[in-house]
C-alpha cells in the first residue's frame, strides 16, 4: 500500500524538493549554477554580507536570478541583534522578500548561534512583518521559545557549520521533531554526506539545508545529484514507516513444515 506525501510548506508557499542549497564556496559561478541545477532544488541562500555583488565570470545576482530558484537570504556573518536587525532590512529591499534565514553567531570558535540574542532578533523582525527561519542549536527549550515568538519554520544544526560531521545528536533533534510535530522542520549545517541527508528526513524533518557537502565536493555538480536522491529516499522512507527494530533475529523466509525436496 503506497502511503500519500505532502509537500514542503515554508510560511504558506508549498515546495517539491526537501533540499535547499547554499550560493557560496563553489570552485567557479558556472559550477554553483550547474549545482543548484543538479540538485534539482527550488530555494536557494545567498548572504548579502558574505557574498560579493559581482564576482568572477559576471554578475553574481544576476547569476542567482538566472536559476529562477526562490531566494531565501541570509544574515550570515553577525554578531549582535542591531546588525541582524540591519542587513534584514536591506535583504529585504535588494531580494524584495520578507524571508529571512536568521544567523546570530554567539562563539567564534565552533559558530554556535546566541541564543539569547537570537530569541531578542527574532522577537524584532517578526514584529516588522519578516517570515523568520532562524538557525538555531539542536536545543529543544531554544526551539519552543522561537515557536511561541511565532516562528512556523525552525532550523536546528546537525553539527557546526561546514564541518560535515553529520547529525552529533540524534536524539535531540527527534525530540524537537516529536515536541513540534505542527512546526515545519529542517536540519541546517554540518552535513557532508548524502546519507547525513537521508538520516534527517527518516528522523521525520521536513527538508534540509546545505552548502559546503556540496561546494566543497570534489566534483560538486556529482555531489548535487547524490544529495536529491538522498533527500527524495529519506523522505520516503519516513513516509513508508519503517519496520520496528528488535533485539533478537527474526527468519525473513518462516519455515513451515517439512522442506519441499523431502516431500513425496
Amino acid at each position: 500500500m503506497m502511503h500519500s506525501d505532502t509537500p514542503l510548506s515554508i510560511y504558506g508557499e508549498q515546495f517539491d524538493s526537501r533540499l535547499l542549497i547554499g550560493s557560496a564556496l563553489y570552485p567557479s559561478p558556472e559550477i554553483m549554477q550547474q549545482s543548484l541545477v543538479a540538485s534539482q532544488a527550488q530555494i536557494v541562500t545567498v548572504s548579502l554580507r558574505r557574498q560579493n555583488s559581482v564576482s568572477a565570470g559576471g554578475d553574481f545576482w544576476q547569476l542567482i536570478k538566472d536559476t529562477g530558484l526562490r531566494v531565501l537570504p541570509n544574515t550570515a556573518g553577525c554578531h549582535s541583534v542591531k546588525e541582524v536587525v540591519t542587513l534584514a532590512q536591506m535583504c529585504r529591499e535588494v531580494f524584495t522578500t520578507d524571508w529571512i534565514k536568521l544567523e546570530l553567531i554567539g562563539d567564534e570558535y565552533n559558530l554556535q548561534p546566541d541564543p539569547i540574542a537570537l530569541l531578542e532578533a527574532t522577537e524584532i523582525l517578526i514584529k516588522q512583518g519578516f517570515k523568520v527561519l532562524p538557525y538555531c542549536t539542536d536545543d529543544l527549550v531554544v526551539c519552543q521559545r522561537l515557536a511561541d515568538l511565532g516562528c512556523e519554520v525552525l532550523m536546528p544544526w546537525g553539527a557546526p557549520i561546514g564541518t560535515g560531521k553529520g547529525l552529533l545528536n540524534p536524539y535531540n533533534l527527534k525530540t524537537i521533531r516529536e515536541r513540534l510535530p505542527d512546526h515545519t522542520l529542517i536540519v541546517d549545517a554540518g552535513l557532508g554526506l548524502p546519507s547525513h541527508a537521508a538520516q534527517a528526513l527518516e528522523l521525520g524533518y521536513d527538508a534540509v539545508l546545505l552548502n559546503s557537502a556540496i561546494a566543497g565536493a570534489g566534483c560538486p555538480v556529482t555531489m548535487a545529484s547524490a544529495f536529491n536522491h538522498a533527500v527524495v529516499a529519506g523522505r520516503a522512507a519516513y513516509v513508508a514507516q519503517a519496520m520496528p527494530e528488535k533485539e533478537v533475529a527474526a527468519p525473513s523466509t518462516p519455515t513451515m513444515g517439512m522442506p519441499f525436496w523431502h516431500q513425496n
